[in-house]
């Protein structure tokens, strides 16, 4: 009988002391201690789930082909995409000009965010070539040395001369060109000839 009156005496002191701890304010502190660190963890444990999940997200290449480098530059910002100029080819006509003309990646491939797009752009115009000295030259050796540098050859206008055939001067819309002026690719150059000193049409 007095083994069983110990053991509720000591049952009841333990239970007086946890209420007692319970009350306390070390107990209180202890418990806003351990949901700190809960939260705390709760919170990392958010933010790595977010970045693992953002990290595999794989964001479509916009096509940017014929769009200037100011709306390129707004588009892949909206993209959370990068870019970099690498080139500048051969002046377009059919793009306008300072527009993206090829881009790599290309539209419709698959990158992961902060991706650098490769971006060649098109020239503001044709690039400029010196104008050879062919003054004194057969028509054929001309037009074949002209259209070798990106020139394109014009109208034919004929002044009394003995040198039937023979290049005697340059022009672009009647304004004579000289040997060592700098024009751009794909210009329009008129031939002023030589007659023979026979009569011929003015222009073909």
């Amino acid at each position: 009988m007095l083994s069983i009156f110990k053991v509720y005496l000591t049952n009841f002191i333990r239970e007086m002391n946890v209420l007692q701890y319970l009350k306390s304010k070390e107990f209180l502190r202890t418990l806003i201690l351990m949901i700190a660190i809960s939260l705390m963890l709760l919170f990392g444990l958010v933010k790595w789930l977010g970045y693992h999940t953002k990290h595999d997200e794989k964001i479509e290449v916009p096509n940017l082909e014929m769009l200037s480098l100011a709306e390129t530059e707004k588009v892949l910002e909206e993209f959370k995409l990068n870019y970099v100029v690498i080139d500048s080819a051969s002046f377009n006509p059919k793009f306008p000009p300072k527009s993206v003309i090829e881009q790599n990646p290309m539209p419709g491939d698959f990158v992961k965010e902060n991706r650098k797009i490769y971006l060649t752009l098109n020239p503001s115009d044709y690039r400029k070539v010196t104008v050879p000295n062919v003054l004194d030259q057969t028509k054929r050796q001309v037009v074949i040395q002209l259209k070798s540098l990106g020139f394109q050859i014009g109208k034919e206008r004929f002044v009394k001369d003995l040198g039937r055939d023979v290049v005697r001067g340059l022009e672009i819309r009647s304004k004579k060109v000289m040997p060592g002026d700098r024009l751009p690719k794909n210009t329009v150059i008129d031939l002023v000839l030589g007659d023979g000193l026979v009569d011929r049409d003015s222009i073909k």
